[in-house]
């Protein structure tokens, strides 16, 4: 019975500990929001005095200007006529003192004399000042032209009030495009709103389609400040499946709900450098490949370390001399052998075994070899690029003699074409197109014709220098073009398909 009596007193002084907490943390946020009430009321109050503030201002501006030009306007007015009356006075002085010269002239002309006085009282009175004068006004009094009337902006300030909340804008996926690792979205408002002044846009990557989660490891990136109803995303990575956006409307006092977000796809060819395919003398990091001439000797010394048996290598002993002892590496995800001896090659890790794909590699310049294509998975360790019936490349040679070839069983086509710094990379797994673009101007390099009789890999290979490879690339418009237009008279050398 005691026992029970302590349970209950516990569990009634825990739940009203409890309540009280929660009641507390409650008081603490009404008092929080009476102290945001006072300062947003403050805030917003100053706005609107500002504003007002700043329309009185505009008025007060506006009618300076209209009073000065109707100040203008009478001075200009006043000037004309002032003068034009000063000319008719004038005038009148004159015609007075004609007349009474022309009276005085006739009534003592005798009779054989009058038309001599006559003729010159007829020519006294063409050229005299009242005859040469228009009688017309030249500027009007009327000044009406100069009058207002705000009855509209009256209305309008009447009509003001409070800016609402923007509606949420509708994305229209019909008229958005994905292309060419860029992608348009385009959007409109449910109805016309002319206080929008713009536009925030959030989009983010996801692999999974359909609605967007609450939860994504990919955070959301913004875009502010957009005035048009749509806007284009470019040089975009696309090493994720999809893209999810969504879009709000913003006036100069709020912004509105995001609209309903919506997910795009973005279908791209994406992998990354195989690290345990490749040559020790290859530094594999990430995306880009350097040749090190110390890599197999540095870790053959310290294999020999580890077993007790280190010893200074001598230059005969060097991986650049001599061949080495084949040394069977952990399988990676190929599943296979590093490439050793002079095969200075790493494959790619995603297996192409359909569809058409696109990537591409930009070089050193300054190495003394290089190549770029495709294998299958089986390529011999021992094997070098384009020198076996299981591999696909162009080669490029700058020791001793500069050479740039397309190579495949150990033939080759010497190419008659300038050599890119970057070259694209075609693939159409099931019709058999390998193509080779320069990626900056999408001239066509050449084409193999193929059966590709397996699943196939990027590869690479560098001899003393390095290269950095780009995927997540969508195959470019112009090259989709090209390649159907090139389908029917390829570049392909019968020798080399």
């Amino acid at each position: 019975m005691g026992d029970q009596k302590g349970r209950l007193q516990r569990k009634i002084i825990t739940t009203l500990a409890v309540k009280n907490e929660e009641i507390q943390n409650f008081i603490y946020v009404l008092k929080q929001m009476l102290q945001n009430v006072e300062a947003n009321s403050d805030r917003v109050q100053q706005d609107l005095e500002a504003e007002f503030q700043s329309l009185f201002t505009l008025l007060d501006e506006l009618k300076d200007g209209m009073l000065m030009k109707i100040k203008q306007d009478r001075a200009s007015r006043t000037y004309e006529l002032q003068n034009q009356l000063a000319a008719c006075t004038k005038a009148l002085e004159s015609s007075e003192e004609l007349l009474e010269t022309a009276n005085q002239t006739l009534q003592g002309a005798e009779n054989h004399d009058f038309n001599q006085a006559a003729k010159q009282i007829k020519d006294s009175v063409t050229m005299a000042p009242a005859f040469r004068l228009s009688l017309k006004a030249k500027v009007s009094d009327n000044m009406s032209h100069l009058m207002v009337d705000f009855g509209q902006e009256r209305r309008i300030l009447q009509s003001l009030k409070f800016l609402p909340v923007p509606s949420a804008p509708e994305i229209d996926t019909a008229e958005s495009l994905v292309a060419d690792n860029c992608v348009t979205l385009v959007w409109r408002m449910p109805e016309e709103d002319s206080k929008i002044d713009h536009y925030v846009l959030e989009y983010r990557r996801t692999n999974f389609e359909g609605p967007p989660r609450v939860k994504e490891d990919q955070p959301w990136m913004v875009i502010e400040g957009i005035k048009e109803t749509e806007y284009t995303l470019s040089g975009l990575k696309f090493d994720m499946k999809y893209m999810n956006f969504r879009v709000k409307a913003c006036n100069k006092a709020v912004a509105g709900e995001f609209s309903e977000p919506v997910t795009l796809e973005t279908r791209a060819f994406v992998y990354r450098l195989d690290a345990t395919t490749s040559h020790q003398n290859l530094k594999v990091e990430d995306a880009s490949v350097e040749w090190d001439a110390m890599g197999g000797k540095v870790q053959d010394i310290k294999a020999r370390e580890k077993d007790g048996k280190g010893r200074t290598a001598s230059p005969v002993n060097s991986p650049a001399r001599c061949v080495q002892s084949p040394k069977r590496m952990p399988t990676g995800r190929s599943g296979r052998d590093r490439f050793t001896a002079e095969s200075y090659t790493v494959l790619g890790d995603t297996l192409i075994d359909g569809g058409d794909h696109y990537w591409e590699v930009r070089y050193d310049r300054d190495s003394k070899a290089f190549a770029v294509g495709v294998a299958y998975r089986t390529l011999g360790k021992f094997d070098q690029l384009g020198k076996t019936p299981s591999s696909w490349c162009l080669h490029l040679n700058n020791w001793l003699q500069v050479s740039f070839t397309a190579k495949h069983n150990n033939k080759s086509k010497i190419l008659d074409v300038p050599v890119p710094d970057i070259i694209g990379i075609y693939c159409n797994f099931h019709e058999g197109f390998l193509s080779f673009y320069n990626a900056k101007t999408k001239q066509l390099l050449h084409t193999f014709r193929a059966k590709f009789s397996q699943p196939i890999l990027p590869a690479f290979m560098v001899w003393c220098g390095s290269f950095h490879v780009y995927s997540g690339l969508q195959v470019p418009s112009a090259i989709k073009c090209l390649q159907k237009r090139n389908s029917a008279t390829s570049s392909s050398n019968a020798s080399l398909s």
